[in-house]
């Protein structure tokens, strides 16, 4: 089965995180990313197309402006990223020179994604570079993000390239094997598929003990959630292995598995489940939900039973059903003040082509 959704994967997008660049001092470990590089250039040359969504800029910067732990003001937090991307990337084009490769930076903010118009630009410039044999290396722009602009973390911005290009699949490496059963105690052992991500999976991420692992499995399970309903095959595995890329690419049972949906979303709906800040929240009823999840409908008023938040026709909006469970997203075509108001009649509020089932 492995062999059937990992051996003929032609454009990968491979994350690399923080444990897996850098050492027990969180400086950059330059013999691993050697070693990380020299896999990813084997996979180029083999005729892969190969995209990296790497972290350590904050670290790198922390030496340079004599941090010795994480700083904790936004403004210091940037000035790290802005001195330690550039040397990340002058260490990463030295790397990949020696194999005759060449790599540019692509930094992103969720602005960059959500605006219709700059994510086709990001897309284009990504497929571009890919074409003409270079390695795309993304980070987030930390240096200029903020809180309400930011991704949250590079497992969700690796998802996110997946999902925007699209990808044929996601590699996401780190500290730990995968997803792992049992964490911490004599009978744990690393799940090797994942055909469904329901609430046992995730109770898995959050009953880890470690501190560092606790945050990062769960926001890499958010990440699979956006990879597999994408049509996307993602894997979890272990950075600190020797040939990890290769025998993830050829089938081997190697990290965590997570099988994608049968079908992928086209492009625009893409763009609709997974790269906006949703601006409301429209509570549906139970026909309504039936209606647009089974027959495929719009969304009309008289299913709406509850609007929250503030918005105009064009925003995202989240759609829960009468339990607050999230089960779509759309496009509005009216303002929350028309919803309110109550006197819209048979107007499409949400269309069906606008409209995507989570």
């Amino acid at each position: 089965m492995r062999a059937e959704y990992l051996g003929n994967a032609t454009r990968v997008v491979l994350k690399l995180g923080t444990g897996v660049l850098t050492d027990g001092r969180k400086q950059m470990d330059l013999p691993q990313l050697e070693r990380l590089v020299a896999q990813v250039a084997t996979q180029c040359q083999a005729g892969r197309e190969m995209v990296l969504v790497t972290s350590g800029a904050v670290g790198a910067g922390m030496g340079a402006l004599g941090f010795d732990k994480r700083p904790a003001l936004l403004a210091e937090l940037q000035a790290c990223a802005a001195v330690g991307q550039s040397r990340l990337m002058a260490t990463y084009e030295r790397l990949f020179a020696r194999h005759n490769l060449s790599v540019a930076q692509v930094l992103l903010t969720h602005d960059d994604l959500a605006d219709k118009e700059r994510h086709l630009n990001a897309r284009n410039t990504l497929v571009t570079l890919l074409e003409h044999g270079v390695v795309p290396i993304i980070n987030e722009n930390d240096a200029v993000s903020f809180t309400e602009l930011k991704f949250g973390d590079n497992d969700k911005l690796s998802a996110l390239v997946a999902s925007l290009l699209p990808a044929d699949l996601l590699i996401v490496l780190t500290t730990v094997d995968g997803v792992v059963e049992n964490f911490g105690k004599a009978n744990a052992r690393t799940l090797p598929l994942i055909e469904q991500i329901d609430e046992t999976v995730e109770q898995l991420a959050s009953g880890t003990t470690s501190a560092t692992a606790v945050g990062g499995m769960i926001s890499k399970i958010q990440a699979a959630k956006i990879a597999v309903r994408s049509g996307i095959p993602m894997v979890i595995a272990s950075g600190r292995k020797k040939s990890v890329l290769a025998d993830v690419l050829l089938g081997k049972d190697e990290g965590t598995l997570f099988l994608p949906k049968p079908t992928k979303l086209k492009g625009h709906k893409r763009w609709i489940a997974f790269f906006h800040h949703p601006k409301g929240t429209l509570t549906i009823d139970e026909g309504a939900k039936k209606a647009l999840r089974e027959k495929g409908r719009s969304l009309l008023p008289p299913g709406i039973v509850r609007c929250e938040g503030e918005f105009i026709a064009g925003d995202v909006m989240r759609l829960c059903d009468v339990d607050g469970t999230e089960f779509a997203r759309g496009i509005s075509r009216c303002s929350s003040d028309e919803i309110r108001a109550g006197t819209l009649k048979r107007v499409e509020v949400v269309h069906r082509d606008d409209l995507v089932i989570l």
